[in-house]
């Protein structure tokens, strides 16, 4: 891997982590495109994780005021954490071994969950009961946790799964988006943690500095992203992520896919 596409893999995670594309899923194809071999190299499989790190810092300095006075929501997101943590440390080697760096599971999750969004998004919205985060009883906090943990498959989307879940619990679109940001840091350290004490014997000598470049890239990226997602979901639908998610994974199919 070289500097440049340290650049454009961490700008294109900064982008996607939080929109309901799949981030994860991005990265395998665009990886594909570049000639990157995720499936069987090591170091690029910690890259794709570590530089989610990036994304997850952006939403630390946008929430950073409510995370430090607010008790309420830390309470529901370390209750949303708990089947992801679970599941995320029983699965771990079947996702990566199996799973990362799969194009066809990658597309068939753009194109499934695509569908799902597609008509789901307008039906939920119209039976929303909490407009707030803090508003969400304990237990359906952690039902969401089981939603996030679907993203473990690439090509899913971890804000996805989580804003539909939000959603089907009764969470308003604006505070499923907030609730899935915020589910993200703690979900995301676990994961970067893990990742590295796995594979930190594997970097070479010019591993850090790929890393550094794919995590500011990403943080940059990320930061511009949640803002204007945040006002595009107060006044729109998810359907034009949806039908974007459709598009991309058919077109990679057919042209791309053997």
């Amino acid at each position: 891997m070289t500097v440049f596409e340290a650049l454009i893999l961490g700008i294109l995670e900064g982008v996607t982590e939080f929109l309901p594309i799949s981030s994860t899923g991005h990265l395998t194809l665009a990886a594909h495109l570049l000639g990157l071999d995720i499936a069987h190299d090591p170091f690029l499989k910690s890259f794709v994780v570590v530089i989610q790190l990036g994304a997850i810092l952006a939403v630390l300095t946008l929430y950073f005021r409510r995370f430090l006075r607010d008790a309420e929501v830390w309470k529901r997101i370390i209750l949303a954490f708990i089947p992801t943590g679970v599941l995320g440390f029983l699965l771990a080697d079947v996702i990566e071994n199996v799973f990362l760096g799969n194009d066809l599971v990658v597309v068939v999750n753009l194109v499934g969950v695509g569908v799902l969004l597609l008509f789901v998004d307008r039906w939920l919205e119209r039976h929303k009961r909490y407009d707030d985060v803090n508003q969400v009883p304990p237990l359906q906090a952690m039902l969401i946790g089981f939603f996030q943990a679907l993203a473990m498959m690439p090509g899913v989307s971890r804000s996805g799964a989580t804003i539909v879940g939000g959603m089907a619990l009764g969470m308003a679109r604006r505070a499923a988006a907030e609730f899935s940001f915020i589910l993200a840091v703690p979900t995301m350290l676990s994961a970067t943690g893990f990742s590295l004490v796995r594979h930190l014997d594997e970097f070479r000598a010019d591993s850090w500095l790929l890393l550094a470049v794919g995590f500011f890239s990403a943080f940059l990226a990320a930061l511009l992203t949640v803002r204007w997602l945040l006002e595009f979901v107060s006044r729109s639908s998810f359907v034009p992520f949806a039908v974007y998610r459709i598009v991309v994974g058919v077109v990679y199919g057919v042209f791309f896919l053997r």
